[in-house]
């Protein structure tokens, strides 16, 4: 599958977050609901004032009530409109855009960047409090309330089994031609000073609610209802257990996408788009999402 870009277009790279509260998504959808893409694309076509708009691929599509600090997205733009823009496009941008949306870097994509299929790992944080008192106010909108005293050892222990490759068809929702295969890099989970316990979820990819029911099920052995095996003898079934419950959204935040260096872009590029399989298996499809 090619990735050139247009001629008489350049590609540019955009660091962005946002609060998801008020958002449906990422993916603009049908019927006026508001999305971050949707979002930065009036903005972007009005401050250029272009006739056209100009579509983003974003590095992680978030779901409806999810944030993000460290999103990345790129824009293919006619390079006369780039000339004239690039030097206040970001101030004006700012201007445009509600204050639960901010671009924070505006820059040319090195080339074969693709903030998709470029990226090699996507690292979400997942906060939760097991305080008697509920959460914070001032952390609401970003912390889960579980009502049971979470024992982090045995999480972290339960969390430690499900790290590497594996088909993790147990723990998504499945997605028609999609792959469920992913590399978990790293699972862990640590509570702070404060009682609020992150859940640290690191991968090359995920697939939809991956982590919100990872962390589910690990919250069901933090609080003693399931042993710590349990959360592997579920991915070890491969189909959705009934008992794997998605947390809410409002306490995962996509925390940073990794790339490799600029050389390397392209053949990243291309080797994300390729057919992944486990060993021994039939195939699959395109790996990344």
């Amino acid at each position: 599958m090619s990735d050139e870009v247009e001629p008489g277009f350049l590609r540019v790279r955009l660091d962005l977050s946002y609060d998801g509260k008020e958002f449906s998504g990422w993916a603009k959808q049908a019927g006026g609901r508001r999305t971050v893409q949707g979002e930065i694309e009036d903005a972007l076509r009005t401050v250029t004032r272009s006739s056209r708009t100009y579509e983003l691929t974003v590095a992680g599509r978030t779901d409806a009530g999810v944030h993000a600090r460290g999103q990345v997205a790129h824009v293919d733009l006619p390079v006369e409109l780039w000339a004239e823009h690039r030097e206040k496009l970001l101030k004006r941008l700012a201007g445009r855009l509600d204050r639960d949306v901010r671009i924070w870097r505006v820059a040319e994509a090195p080339a074969g960047f693709n903030a998709r299929f470029s990226a090699i790992w996507r690292r979400y944080a997942y906060r939760v409090t097991d305080a008697p008192g509920g959460v914070d106010p001032l952390l609401r909108g970003h912390v889960l309330w579980h009502d049971w005293p979470l024992d982090v050892a045995a999480m972290n222990e339960a969390a430690g089994r499900l790290t590497g490759e594996h088909d993790f068809a147990a723990y998504c929702k499945k997605r028609e031609g999609a792959t469920t295969i992913r590399t978990l890099q790293r699972f862990s989970w640590e509570r702070d000073a404060t009682g609020i316990v992150t859940a640290t979820v690191r991968a090359d990819a995920f697939c939809h609610n991956m982590v919100r029911s990872l962390v589910g099920a690990l919250l069901f052995v933090g609080d003693g209802h399931r042993p710590v095996e349990w959360p592997a003898q579920v991915l070890a079934a491969g189909v959705r257990d009934s008992a794997v419950h998605v947390v809410r959204p409002h306490g995962l935040t996509l925390e940073e996408v990794g790339y490799p260096a600029d050389e390397l872009l392209a053949a990243r590029n291309r080797e994300a788009r390729n057919k992944r399989s486990l060993p021994g298996s039939a195939g699959g499809v395109d790996s990344c999402c």
